[in-house]
């Protein structure tokens, strides 16, 4: 068996309330790691909260704000006490994807809720939490979820396919910027993974956000969260710098192959 080299540290993680940033805790509660768990949906992360803590024994933190708005991003990290502000581990993963138009026809609503969550909110936390980190003197992982879409842009996705190649950027940037620090920088690039995400860019329409998945036999939430925790497991010596995650039959972006 693997050793565990995560158990007693503390990890962050944004959009924690669903899809991949759920499954990372519910992952690294298995391993023993003590969680700081950020969302909006105050309700699913308290009951979150009780049933990891009492599976697990772990100790949890919820923070509840929008990563959109620095002021609270700054403030509930802040308030933490200086135990919680020793953070390991960051799993920046808050972001979403709204509308699948041309570029010419986007509703600027939709481009700012993009740009404000999977740019500006990406930068608020990481910008709050590298100095913290930077403080514990430890061997630390950031980790970023980009997108396959972070390395191809695909018709209609323009917004988004630009957002993530802005954390590819920026996971980049900060990769070098911290070269002489303890502290690890990777970018997950996710392919289709079956989670709320769809539903979210169609509004709320199952079948569309269904189809999105139908004839291939896609990632869920899990094997992201896996993939994280072989991750941050590592000995402090590796990084992993640059991840692509795809199904079987998902090249990249734009080509995938479905069963008729």
């Amino acid at each position: 068996m693997e050793e565990n080299r995560v158990k007693g540290k503390i990890a962050f993680i944004s959009g924690a309330s669903s899809g991949i940033g759920k499954a990372t805790a519910e992952k690294l509660a298995q391993m023993g790691v003590n969680l700081i768990l950020c969302a909006r949906r105050e309700n699913i992360l308290n009951e979150l909260k009780e049933n990891l803590e009492k599976q697990y024994g772990i100790k949890v933190k919820n923070l509840v704000f929008d990563v959109r708005n620095y002021d609270d991003v700054l403030k509930n990290i802040n308030s933490l006490d200086d135990e919680w502000k020793k953070i390991d581990i960051l799993v920046n993963n808050a972001g979403l994807a709204v509308g699948l138009e041309k570029f010419y026809e986007y509703n600027m609503e939709d481009v700012d809720k993009m740009v404000d969550t999977n740019i500006k909110g990406f930068v608020y936390i990481a910008n709050t939490i590298i100095p913290l980190m930077l403080a514990t003197d430890k061997v630390c992982t950031i980790v970023n979820i980009g997108s396959v879409a972070g390395e191809i842009a695909y018709p209609n996705g323009s917004i988004y396919c630009a957002t993530k190649f802005a954390v590819r950027a920026i996971s980049d940037a900060m990769r070098s910027e911290l070269i002489d620090k303890k502290i690890k920088v990777t970018n997950i690039k996710p392919g289709l993974v079956d989670t709320g995400f769809s539903l979210v860019r169609f509004r709320g329409d199952k079948e569309k956000a269904d189809n999105v998945y139908k004839g291939i036999d896609p990632l869920y939430a899990e094997d992201i969260a896996d993939t994280v925790a072989y991750i941050v497991n590592l000995p402090e010596k590796i990084q992993i710098t640059d991840l692509s995650i795809t199904p079987l039959h998902q090249a990249n972006a734009i080509h995938i192959y479905k069963e008729k």
